[in-house]
Order: structure tokens, then sequence, then C-alpha cells
């Protein structure tokens, strides 16, 4: 009986079931029964609305056999799943779909790594079908974090390891091609998933640069082990495809995982890696949303002001990297950004620095404070070369706004700043971030083309940047003139005048040039005696080396290349003069080394530009005062003076006129048309002006001196005032200002050098009879203008020290007409 009931219920079950129980063999070694699944196959597409009750059979018997552990029939259902998924596109098959998910899920919570390895490859299968309707319940939580774990798989054997990382690999890859493109599912962006997308796809990235570095390379594609199984490929190539599928919007949650993964692993140092991941994110994303990037790598350079020098250093290489990928397309608004940022470390770096030379001597270590400060010197050099490379690369447009910008963050010693407090950094401090902005400068300034002069040296960059040149101090200087090269070099003529010398055919330098502009004309006329005296003041700085006199001929070249018209020329041949009598007068006390350097730079300037303006008498003149001297002085010659071992004499003589350069022979030669040559009997003498204010030239003491001197001088004495008559010579003196010039200049010298070398006491004596011979003054004209009426009472009186006028009776006072009647 109760085998006739069995057999009389079998026919009576549901065909759907009798075709899934016919496609498994008895053996479950024979595999998939075609003929059968083709039957199954025909079912499912005739009858599409029987396939949720297929996809749950299936699932029952498959979640049945996995606990059983018969796993021939697990991959055969499995194999089942797929067939059906790839032969159904109906509507239907989305309650099909889950319970293909659902066994798939049993498949990756399993231990074994076969079973994982097939549901991941029936995960990737299902995720490169495209569904015609987008699913609006489907979510894949379990998947991100279930092929995550896989990615971090730590198994003994190290094959099978690799087999559980590819897979993991290979199903997040389907959750990202599943979801990237499904509007719906967008929640895979959110930050928790995205913290466990990235680390897995950075951790096999990062451990097999860990395998190469150790000296164990990973096999690379096409040697034994194609690209599809190697771990650190396939991760690398998910990255990509993720990024670049990212929109602006995901951006912050996609980048911020993989600076959180380099803070955790500790990959800022060494940064190979970091740099690495970068340039992948540069170059996957899309260049609109390159300025993202950089924002978040600033942030993440904030977040970290206070860790290791080496720390800082990595995160601005990796913005180094950034930026050089993103300065080739759109960077957005965050060109000053960058630059502000960058400029904040800078000035925390020397802070740092600073603060570790000073506790040098209380430290313990020395050794450890001097590779701290090592360190931080790596940080510096880091941050100006990603200015410069930054600057560098951005349109003339930008680059003259963040000159501008950069020149406005250079401080100056003693002056309120609104960047940094100088006084608390101190003057080696200042220095520091002084020479650390020039040289950032000098990055951004390298190529820069500008048509005109005035664009590319407006005055609020030009005044500033000369202010730093009247530093006493020969780097700050040497810094300025290479901006200046930089910028007025527009022809790229230095590499030919590199090296102060006597250059004996100028023409076989094959120098570029063009006529001079209208608009480089007005900039010399409004400029170009700001640009002498720097040059003038520059020369005679006692710690001047040979680079520095190198500079000056080559900043001297330059402006007779690029700006100079007739006018120019008379006035650079005055300065040149002007220089000559500067080292034969010495004034200044100067070294005799300086003053030969001097004589050496005017001799090296003049031959090249004669033969510049192309002046025979001009160029016959100058070579013989150089032959003349080579052959007398050859130590008033820059192959001689700036020599490491050259004898130099006691002094100059002056009477020796043939040494050098004489300006009624100059004025000669250049006698005829275009040529002022009245003006080279003028003199020149640098103007006087406030910038030097903003320098270390002058003391507290001899500011206050000169003012009180400025005082005094302006007041005379009124009796000596009453007593000359105006006459017209008198009016011709006054008119004729040329010898007071000169006055005023021995004027000063005196007055300077008098508070210079003075001792102390006497110059606090003479202030104080200044100021005194002041107060009498002011109380004399106080007097004069706030006398008292007279009064009738006829009295005599004292008071303060001063003898009052008598009093006049009032019969004998004299008033207006209009008070009488």
């Amino acid at each position: 009986m109760p085998a006739g009931v069995c057999g009389c219920c079998g026919p009576l079950r549901p065909r759907y079931k009798r075709l899934v129980d016919n496609i498994f063999p008895e053996d479950p070694k024979d595999g998939l029964s075609k003929s059968d699944m083709e039957k199954l196959t025909f079912y499912a597409v005739s009858a599409p609305e029987k396939l949720d009750r297929i996809g749950a059979y299936l699932a029952e018997r498959l979640s049945r056999d996995v606990v059983r552990h018969r796993y021939g029939n697990v991959v055969i259902a499995m194999e089942a799943l797929d067939q059906l998924l790839m032969a159904c596109h109906s509507q239907s098959i989305k309650p099909f779909v889950e319970s293909f998910l659902h066994m798939v899920a049993k498949l990756l919570e399993s231990r074994e790594p076969d079973l994982q390895v097939l549901g991941t490859n029936s995960f990737v299968k299902f995720a490169n079908i495209e569904e015609d309707t987008p699913s609006y319940h489907r979510r894949y939580d379990f998947f991100v974090s279930q092929f995550s774990a896989m990615c971090h798989s730590t198994h003994e054997d190290p094959e099978t390891r690799t087999r559980i990382r590819v897979a993991g690999i290979k199903g997040l890859q389907g959750v990202v091609r599943k979801t990237v493109n499904d509007e719906l599912q967008a929640i895979i962006w959110e930050p928790q998933h995205m913290e466990k997308l990235i680390p897995s796809m950075l951790f096999n990235m990062q451990d097999a640069e860990d395998l190469d570095r150790a000296g164990h390379p990973s096999t690379p594609s096409g040697t034994g082990q194609d690209g599809e199984e190697n771990p650190a490929v396939l991760a690398e190539n998910c990255f990509r495809e993720l990024l670049g599928r990212a929109a602006y919007g995901n951006m912050k949650n996609a980048v911020r995982p993989v600076l959180v993964h380099l803070d955790h692993h500790h990959l800022w140092d060494p940064n190979e890696f970091a740099v690495s991941c970068f340039r992948i994110i540069m170059y996957s994303i899309q260049a609109q949303h390159s300025h993202h990037v950089i924002q978040q790598v600033l942030n993440h350079l904030d977040a970290n002001n206070k860790s290791t020098p080496r720390v800082r250093a990595g995160i601005v290489q990796v913005l180094l990297e950034t930026v050089a990928i993103a300065a080739k397309g759109s960077v957005g608004p965050t060109v000053l950004e960058v630059f502000n940022t960058l400029l904040k470390h800078l000035r925390m770096s020397v802070d740092f620095e600073l603060g570790e030379s000073s506790r040098r001597n209380s430290s313990s270590s020395v050794s450890s404070v001097r590779g701290r400060e090592s360190d931080e010197r790596i940080v510096q050099n880091a941050i100006i070369q990603t200015i410069g490379f930054f600057g560098g690369n951005l349109p003339d447009y930008q680059r003259a706004e963040v000159m501008m910008f950069i020149m406005g963050k250079v401080p100056v010693y003693g002056t309120p700043c609104h960047t940094l407090d100088t006084v608390k950094i101190g003057h080696q401090g200042t220095k520091r971030i002084q020479t650390m902005l020039l040289s950032s400068l000098i990055m951004v300034t390298s190529g820069f083309k500008s048509k005109s002069m005035s664009a590319a040296l407006p005055p609020p960059f030009l005044d500033p940047l000369f202010s730093i040149s009247l530093m006493e101090d020969s780097e700050l200087r040497q810094l300025v003139l290479e901006i200046l090269h930089n910028i007025i070099d527009r022809h790229d003529n230095r590499a030919k005048l590199r090296g102060i010398r006597i250059i004996p055919n100028v023409a076989a330098l094959k120098i570029k040039r063009e006529k001079i502009s209208k608009q480089d004309v007005a900039f010399m006329k409004k400029h170009g005696q700001q640009l002498y005296r720097h040059v003038y003041l520059g020369c005679k700085e006692e710690d001047n080396v040979h680079k520095n006199f190198e500079l000056l001929f080559t900043t001297l070249a330059i402006l007779t290349i690029e700006l100079a018209n007739e006018e120019v020329v008379v006035d650079l041949i005055r300065l040149s003069i002007a220089l000559q009598d500067m080292a034969l007068n010495n004034e200044e006390n100067m070294p005799m080394s300086i003053r030969c350097g001097i004589m050496a730079l005017v001799a090296a300037y003049l031959n090249f530009l004669s033969q510049m303006i192309a002046n025979p008498p001009f160029c016959q003149h100058v070579s013989k005062v150089i032959e003349l001297r080579s052959m007398d002085a050859p130590y008033l010659l820059p192959e001689h003076i700036f020599r490491d071992k050259c004898s130099l004499p006691d002094s100059l003589d002056k009477d020796d006129r043939q040494l050098y350069f004489q300006t009624a022979d100059m004025a000669e030669c250049l006698a005829g048309p275009g040529y002022n040559v009245e003006r080279l009997s003028i003199p020149y003498i640098p103007q006087v002006t406030d910038e030097d204010r903003l320098t270390r030239r002058k003391s507290f003491v001899d500011t206050i001196s000169l003012q009180v001197d400025m005082l005094s001088s302006s007041l005379p004495d009124r009796q000596s005032e009453l007593a000359e008559e105006i006459t017209f010579e008198t009016l011709k003196k006054a008119i004729d200002t040329t010898g007071l010039e000169e006055q005023e200049r021995e004027k000063r010298r005196q007055v300077m050098e008098k508070f210079q070398k003075a001792p102390f006491e006497e110059i606090a004596a003479h202030c104080e009879s200044k100021a005194n011979m002041l107060h009498d003054r002011l109380a004399q004209i106080f007097e004069l203008t706030i006398r008292p009426p007279p009064s009738p009472s006829g009295v005599v009186s004292i008071s303060a020290g001063h003898t009052q006028h008598p009093s006049v009776p009032v019969y004998e006072m004299k008033f207006p007409d209009l008070c009488v009647y």
C-alpha cells in the first residue's frame, strides 16, 4: 500500500519541480544533464510566471545540499541558475533574481574557498547582465561586506589565499558595475560602503608593492599569472573603474578612504605608494573634478599639521603630484587656496625648526634635534617645489596673480605683516621665510613671458621686491636679481651671458632682441631710476661675493637687450661712471675687494654695451682702457679679481686717468644724432626714497639723528634771514641746483658717519643740545606770534626767564583809523 501511494503521488508533483529534479544526475560527477537542462530552460521561457517558483525550489535544494556537504549538486545547481539567468530577460525575472542572490549569499557565507569562489563567479555573471528596468528594493550591503572580507583573506595556503582575494576583488568589481550606473543604487557611494570598497582595493595593491620591496616580486601579467589572476592588477583596474564612474558629489566619499588608509598603514613615509595612488586617482577621474581632490589633500595636510615632518613632507609631495597633473587642465577656484595653505604650512615648519633650534642646548639628544631640523628642511623644500611647479604650469594671467600673492606674503622684519609676526619669529626666522618665498618666486617666474613690462612688474610687486634687494644679506639680493632676470629676459639670453667676463665678440653670442615697444619706453621713464638706484646700492654692499657681481652684470646686460633705447643707454653709462667714481672716492669705506669688483663690473658691462650699440669709437675707447688694465692693473678686470687668490693693491690711484673710463671721451664717442650727450656730464645720484624704511640698513639712532639734523637745518638764524637781501644773484643761486645736490650728499655722508662712529655719550649730548635748540627756537616763534597787547601801565616784567616788552602809555598808542572817532 505505501508503495502504491508513492507511485500514484509521484506524477502529481508540479512539473517545474520534476524538471528541476531531472537536471540532477544520480552521480554528481556526471555533471549537469544537458537535455534535461534544455527542457527546463524551454519551460522557463515559455512560462515566465513560473520562474520565481523554479528559483525558490532550486534555492531550497541548494541550501539542503550545502548543509549536507553535497558540493557536486551545489555546483550543478549554480550552473543551472546561471543558464536560466542568461536565457530569461522578462519582467518576471525580478523574483528569480532574489532567489539567485539568496543562493549566492549562502555560498559566500560558507567557509569553503571553492564555494566562495563559485558564488563569486555566479555573481559576476549576474553583474554583467543589463536589466531593462531598475530594481527599487534590491540592496547589495551584504555583498560589499562579504567581498571586502574576502579581499583581506589570510588563508594559510598562499595559492588559496590568492584565489579568495581575486574572487573578492572580482565580486567588488561586479557590485560596482551593477550599481554605479543605477540611479536607484546611489547608496553605494555612501561612506559606510566606500570605507569597505576602497581599502580592500588599496590593501591588495599595497601588498604587491610590499612584496616587491621585500625582494619577492609578484608575478607580472603575462608571465605565468595573467592580469585577471593577479590581485594587485585586478584591484588597480577595479580602483580605476570606480573612480572613473564617480560624479562630483561622490568625490569626497571616494577620496577620503584613501587618505585614511594611508594614515592607518603609515604610508606617508615612505610615500611611494601614496604617490602611486594619487596618480591613479588624478588620471582616472574626470578633469573637472581635479580641484576637489586637491582640496581634499589640502584639508588632510591641515589635519596633520602637528604630525612628524616626514609625514607632512610626504603629504606635500603627494600634493605636488596632484597639482602637476591638474595644472595641465583646469584646477578651478583652488589656485590661491593651494598657495595660501602651502604658505601657512611653510611658516609653521619654520616655527617648528626655530623652536627645535632654541631648545637644542637644553635637549638631551643633540643628534635627534638636528635630525628633526633636517626633516623640517625636507618639508620646506617640498613646499617650495610644489609652489614653484604649480605656479610655473599656470597660464600667464594666473601666474601674474600668484606672483602678486606670494610677494604679498614675503615678510619684512620689524614691520606689521598680515601673515605672521616677524618680531616673534625673529630676524633669523624672517630671513628663512624670505629666502624660501623668493626661491618659490624664482620657480613661478621661470619661463614667464609678458609682452609689457608694466604688466609684469606693476608697482605693488616691484616696490616690495626692490625693498628686499636693499637688505644687508647677499643671498636675498641674489634671489631678487634672479627673479628680475626671469621676468625681464623675454628672449632667454641669460645662458649666453652667464659669468662676468670681458666678452671679446658679443656678436658671436647671437643675442636675440626686438625693438623696444612704446609701453616699455614708458615703463623705463617711470621706473628706470628705480632700477638704476638698486643696481647702484647693490654694488656697494660689503658682503657681495662673486655671484652677486655676476648677477649684477647680467641685470645690466638684460636691461640693455630688452629695454634700452638711446635715452636708457645714456642713463646706463651715467650709472657706470657713478659706480666707477664711487669705487675711486670710497666715501663708504668699502673693502678693496669690493672696490675692485665694482671696477671689474663696470669694465665688463661697458665692453658689452659698446658692442651692443655698435659704436666703433666707443668700442675703441673701452678696449683701450681694458688693454691698459690688463698690463698695469689686472685686479680691475673680472678675469683676475674674481679668482680665489688675487693680489689686491693698497689703494687705487685716481691720477692715472688712462686706467679709468672718462666721461668726456665717451661723450665725444657718442656725439651725433640719437644720443643726448649733454646728459652724460650730469653725474648720476641715486634718488632718495622711503624704501630704506622697510629694510634693516639704518638703525633707530640713525633715523632719530637724521630727523633732528633736518629740523635744525630747517630753522636758520632769524637775524641772518632778515638781513639777507633778495637780489638777482640770490635768485640765480637758488635756481642753480647742480652744486646743492653735491653739498647735500656730502652733508648726509658726514651726518651718517658721525652717528655711526661717535661714542654713545657724544651722540646723546648732541641730540640733547639739538633738542634744546629746537625748544628755544619754538619758544621764540611762539613769543613772536602770541605776544600780548600793549598795556598802558608802563611796567616792565620778567616772566618765564624772558624779558617782556615795556608797556606804552595810552596817548602814545597808535590805533587804526577805523577805531578813532
